[in-house]
């Protein structure tokens, strides 16, 4: 990966070319820096969590004009005859070409969407807030759109990284009660979660995860159990602490296509196991409307930017992972 100088993108029929303001740092992008996520077509400039302003549109563009703070979906090109398509289930299109994957990313100056995917900002939101909508986005599909939140649940979520922690203000945001569990090097991440409204943090290395969570649940074990850390043995821990009949959504992806899991546990207590891929467009909406009314504290997520040319700086502070987010300005 290297810093280059290139052509400016052009807009033609629905496209829509963006000033990049911020990009935010995805877990998928350090795999990819590792040559461990095997879904970008090189060479592409990576970067697909970010937000900017209107520059320039296509002749076809009605809704969106120059001059708007917007953030884009990272759906670039779609079939649009599937049935998936049709449902607007556009991350599940096996011919779509994504942003920052197969379509050149946000890590640039400017950068070219189509107007179907792109978002206005609110007003009350900053530029900064904003670049976190793509990995909130992820975090509303996975919490209220591959299953739903109800304020009597119990919740827990496996991994306190940027994606955990986003996911468990979505899920305060419902009213219901949330644990999260991390290990020892965690703590700061830990510490974080209470200051957004986690009820309750667990060191999974020094604290007994099983009893806190059974004498939370009354041993049932928790409603609903997100896993956002793509660890096996986190996994399969948290399986045997989910409630019989409750759900499990996998969130985090794994560094290995395949990993031994503890089928029994997902049979014998008749676990809903659900994968959650990327986002869809409601998932935008209810993401820039949380980001508005509040209910995320973006501020607090974010603890370091740099400029582009320090890209590999922000990447090394992400690696290394005394950062919670870091964003890089274009």
């Amino acid at each position: 990966m290297e810093l280059q100088q290139v052509e400016e993108p052009n807009v033609s029929g629905t496209l829509v070319k963006i000033k990049t303001a911020y990009t935010g740092i995805c877990g998928s992008d350090i795999h990819t820096f590792k040559g461990e996520y095997k879904n970008p077509t090189t060479p592409v400039t990576l970067g697909h969590e970010f937000s900017g302003t209107v520059v320039e549109v296509g002749p076809e563009v009605k809704n969106v004009k120059v001059g708007d703070r917007v953030v884009s979906e990272t759906t670039f090109e779609t079939c649009g005859k599937c049935r998936y398509c049709l449902e607007k289930d556009y991350n599940l299109c096996s011919n779509r070409r994504g942003i920052g994957t197969q379509q050149d990313g946000s890590f640039s100056e400017y950068l070219v969407s189509r107007e179907e995917s792109v978002h206005i900002i609110p007003d009350n939101v900053t530029f900064e807030a904003a670049a976190l909508t793509e990995p909130l986005a992820c975090c509303v599909h996975a919490a209220l759109e591959k299953t739903s939140i109800k304020s009597s649940d119990t919740v827990l979520i496996i991994g306190p990284g940027p994606i955990g922690l986003l996911l468990a203000q979505v899920v305060k945001a419902q009213g219901a009660k949330v644990i999260i569990s991390g290990i020892t090097k965690d703590k700061p991440r830990l510490d974080l979660a209470k200051e957004l409204g986690v009820d309750v943090t667990v060191d999974s290395m020094t604290e007994d995860l099983e009893k806190i969570i059974l004498e939370l649940t009354d041993g049932y074990g928790a409603d609903k159990v997100f896993d956002c850390s793509g660890f096996a043995p986190a996994v399969n821990q948290a399986l045997a602490l989910t409630s019989k009949k409750g759900t499990f959504v996998q969130v985090g992806l794994f560094a290995e296509k395949f990993n031994k899991f503890d089928q029994d546990a997902i049979i014998q207590r008749e676990i809903q196991y659900i994968g959650s891929r990327s986002q869809k467009p409601t998932s935008w909406e209810i993401a820039l409307q949380l980001l508005s009314d509040g209910k995320i504290d973006a501020d607090k997520m974010i603890t370091k930017v740099t400029d582009l040319e320090n890209w590999r700086e922000a990447f090394e502070a992400v690696m290394g992972g005394d950062e919670i987010k870091v964003l890089v300005k274009s």
